[in-house]
């Protein structure tokens, strides 16, 4: 071992375990500059990503002249624009700074958003949904990452969950929002789900300006804290992952990330969970009414079970960092979510159905904030990392544009009982998904403490710059399953 590796052996080790009360107190300063805010602009990121589903039942493919089917192009549409920058995105965040890129990206969304309301014809709704998903494919990802940067490996699953939850929060919002919103039919001359997207839009562009003087920079440049407390969190990054060290973007790292088995099933995972997501937050305004409700009733009744989402987000998460386990509480929340389905399926009366609803609800949106976070945990180096989770976000919403295609109007007899059978069958799909994760990582974790036990080329991998380098494959690395 080298005298420098050594030494920083030596300093690191000397330490503690970085549980000390001024290690928690620097981590609830890091959470309070991070999780409020980026968790604001995911919860208008999906809000405005979503609300026209609540439009949609307000009269607005009515008043574009938009058929059901061009109503689905629409909403994949959007997610066209999103699968094709979400990777170009991360690599921009890589190269240039989270506290100027993620407020930037807000305020041009929400100007899409206003721009929404504005829209009068079928190719000015099918422009702008377009364009809404170009400017929203970054600040998903982009957040994963600022989080990976900041925590330790096994600090960063609930904080990504609370993150997410943000997600289930837009949904119960937004029926709130909307309803109150839609009373302004006619003001200004505009219909009401007009000004569901202005008021949203103008919103999340309000929020932007401030978020400018929130959003962080890197670790190592954040003028939220001080000198010594930069120090201890580089420390404390370095001694457990590569989130402390000041890594050059360089390609061989994005090739590292397409040719790794690991990442491709990471986002095959989350591809199974996207068609069920949108589908269902999209749909969910629809479903209900199609029970028989008025649309201001169908509005009020999102509210429930996205609400019991993100209890059940914030629940299971807790238990996940009590036991330190991933994939088995993804297979949970997919059958919680297969009993949803199944109920929507083999039930006729509007109560039940709307029981089915909660089930799914709780289900899907559970297991994608523990997916969502898993390659940020498993996946190193830094950019490696980056477009990790931009490749999991762009080929997971490839199963969203199947997802909102699939709930078309010549399926919705029966309640959309055959797009519920193939959402069952998404979910059996991303379960298989977790078995070969949690399948492959538990014997490679197995192999590489055989591996450590015997010392086998142990000196090869000494080196801090040889430790970068292999990332995620260097022997001491473990996977979190």
């Amino acid at each position: 071992m080298s005298a420098k590796a050594a030494s920083e052996k030596g300093s690191i080790s000397a330490a503690d375990d970085f549980d000390t009360p001024e290690d928690r107190a620097l981590v609830r300063k890091i959470d309070l500059r991070l999780i409020p805010v980026l968790t604001l602009l995911y919860l208008l990121s999906f809000l405005d990503r979503t609300n026209i589903g609540n439009a949609k039942i307000l009269g607005l493919t009515t008043d574009l002249h938009v058929s059901a089917p061009g109503y689905n192009s629409s909403l994949a549409l959007y997610f066209v624009g999103y699968v094709l920058f979400e990777v170009p995105a991360n690599i921009v965040l890589k190269r240039l700074n989270p506290q100027v890129w993620l407020p930037t990206i807000t305020l041009f969304w929400g100007i899409v958003s206003v721009c929404q309301g504005l829209v009068t014809n079928k190719a000015g709704l099918f422009g702008i949904r377009f364009l809404l998903g170009v400017s929203e494919a970054g600040l998903f990802p982009g957040s994963i990452y600022v989080f990976s940067v900041y925590y330790r490996r096994h600090e960063r699953s609930w904080r990504v969950a609370t993150f997410f939850g943000g997600a289930a929060l837009a949904g119960a919002f937004g029926g709130i929002l909307a309803f109150a919103i839609g009373k302004m039919d006619g003001i200004g001359g505009r219909k009401g789900w007009q000004w569901i997207f202005i008021i949203e839009g103008l919103l999340t562009v309000a929020i932007s300006l401030l978020a400018y003087f929130v959003v962080p920079t890197w670790p190592h440049k954040a003028k939220f804290l001080t000198e010594s407390e930069k120090a201890r969190l580089i420390l404390r990054l370095k001694a457990d992952s590569d989130a402390g060290l000041v890594e050059h973007f360089e390609w061989g790292y994005v090739r590292q990330a397409v040719t790794d088995h690991l990442v491709w099933a990471y986002a095959f995972l989350f591809h199974g969970f996207a068609f069920v997501l949108y589908s269902l937050s999209l749909f969910l305004p629809t479903i209900i009414a199609g029970l028989g409700f008025q649309s201001w009733q169908a509005q009020l009744m999102t509210v429930p079970p996205n609400s019991l989402a993100a209890i059940s987000i914030w629940l299971t998460v807790w238990l996940s960092a009590k036991i330190d386990k991933r994939a088995p509480l993804i297979i949970g929340s997919a059958g919680v979510a297969i009993i949803g389905y199944i109920i929507l399926i083999t039930t006729e009366t509007a109560g039940a159905q709307y029981v089915g609803v909660h089930f799914a609800a709780a289900g899907v949106y559970t297991g994608n904030a523990i997916l969502l976070s898993w390659p940020g945990e498993n996946v190193s180096a830094q950019t490696k990392r980056a477009v990790a989770v931009a490749m999991q976000i762009t080929i997971g919403d490839v199963g969203a544009i199947a997802g909102v295609l699939v709930y078309r109007p010549n399926l919705a007899g029966n309640h959309y009982r055959k797009p519920h059978a193939i959402a069952i069958g998404y979910l059996v799909f991303a379960v298989i998904i977790t078995l070969y994760l949690f399948s492959w990582m538990t014997l490679e974790n197995r192999r590489r403490e055989r591996l450590e036990e015997t010392n086998d080329g142990k000196e090869a991998y000494e080196s801090a710059e040889e430790k970068q380098r292999l990332g995620d494959r260097h022997p001491n690395y473990r996977y979190v399953i």
